[in-house]
């Protein structure tokens, strides 16, 4: 079964004859299955939102997309849902839209859903190895953050680059330490990462950043630490404490350039705490895909 079977499999029986229904070249390209209360069925093809049947979708197959995304368990994935997200098996990412309860100020669930986006996870085995080499100075790996709008590839980069470094492919293997809050970089089933990413790389899966990078640090004595979309205070004061007992850090994050980051209070702070030296920028649409820039250019932004 390929990535996009694994994401028809969690829709309802009449919706997975459609999308199945599309050819083996575009159901390849997809990157997102989208289903709206009342509205026709869509995909994202590079960055394009296209319907892929007349079917109107109705509320009822929302729930029974769920039901059969978590296994008939939505209890189980409740933390996750309550932040509008859950991950299923493979790697692929449901998110979620409808009437919000809330509780003393907090999110408790979601209910009464209104839409679903159902992100194909994708695997790029050597997408980073063109730019890993850029991320060393005198055979070091520098700190690096890697920068993208949403959707941009943020994560499938990032696993290569685990990878590599892991098993290395491009310089001496280095022992890694994943924080996988979301599920989304290895994708463990049963103990088991879906995808690969290295030999010598530990995941510790489902753990907010703050709290499992400092596991990580104090338990699996790793070289590296790496950790997607960092957006959190929480996040950033860990990832400083763990840049200063020595360890090198690969991260993500949400921006458009590199002089995006000073112009944020708390990613400039993060890149003056962490130390952070190099930034690879992500481009959907242009050449080269992957630029990567020195940081210390940008602070004057």
């Amino acid at each position: 079964m390929d990535r996009f079977e694994e994401v028809a499999a969690l829709l309802p029986p009449a919706l997975r004859r459609e999308a199945l229904a599309l050819p083996p070249l575009a159901r390849r390209r997809v990157e997102e299955i989208r289903l709206r209360s009342g509205r026709s069925p869509t995909v994202v093809v590079r960055g394009d939102e296209l319907p892929f049947s007349s079917m109107v979708v109705e509320r009822r197959d929302l729930e029974l997309t769920v039901e059969i995304a978590t296994q008939a368990s939505a209890h189980t994935a409740l933390e996750s849902i309550r932040q509008g997200y859950f991950t299923v098996r493979g790697g692929h990412r449901v998110g979620l839209c409808g009437s919000v309860w809330t509780e003393e100020g907090r999110v408790r669930n979601l209910r009464c859903l209104s839409s679903l986006n159902i992100r194909v996870a994708h695997a790029v085995p050597g997408c980073g190895e063109a730019v890993l080499p850029l991320l060393f100075c005198r055979g070091e790996l520098v700190n690096t953050l890697l920068l993208s709008p949403p959707g941009g590839g943020k994560t499938t980069l990032l696993r290569d680059l685990t990878r590599l470094l892991s098993d290395g492919v491009c310089a001496a293997p280095l022992r890694v330490g994943l924080c996988d809050d979301r599920g989304e970089v290895a994708a463990l089933w049963e103990g088991k990462p879906q995808f690969d990413v290295g030999q010598r790389t530990d995941i510790l899966e489902g753990c907010p950043k703050a709290q499992g990078l400092m596991l990580l640090l104090r338990g699996m004595d790793p070289q590296v630490l790496v950790c997607d979309e960092v957006t959190d205070p929480a996040d950033c004061a860990a990832l400083a404490r763990c840049a200063n007992c020595g360890v090198k850090l690969l991260a993500s994050i949400h921006a458009g350039e590199g002089k995006d980051l000073f112009c944020k209070p708390l990613y400039r702070e993060l890149v003056r705490q962490c130390g952070f030296e190099k930034a690879v920028l992500l481009r959907r649409q242009a050449e080269p895909r992957y630029q990567v820039e020195e940081l210390a250019l940008c602070e004057d932004c």
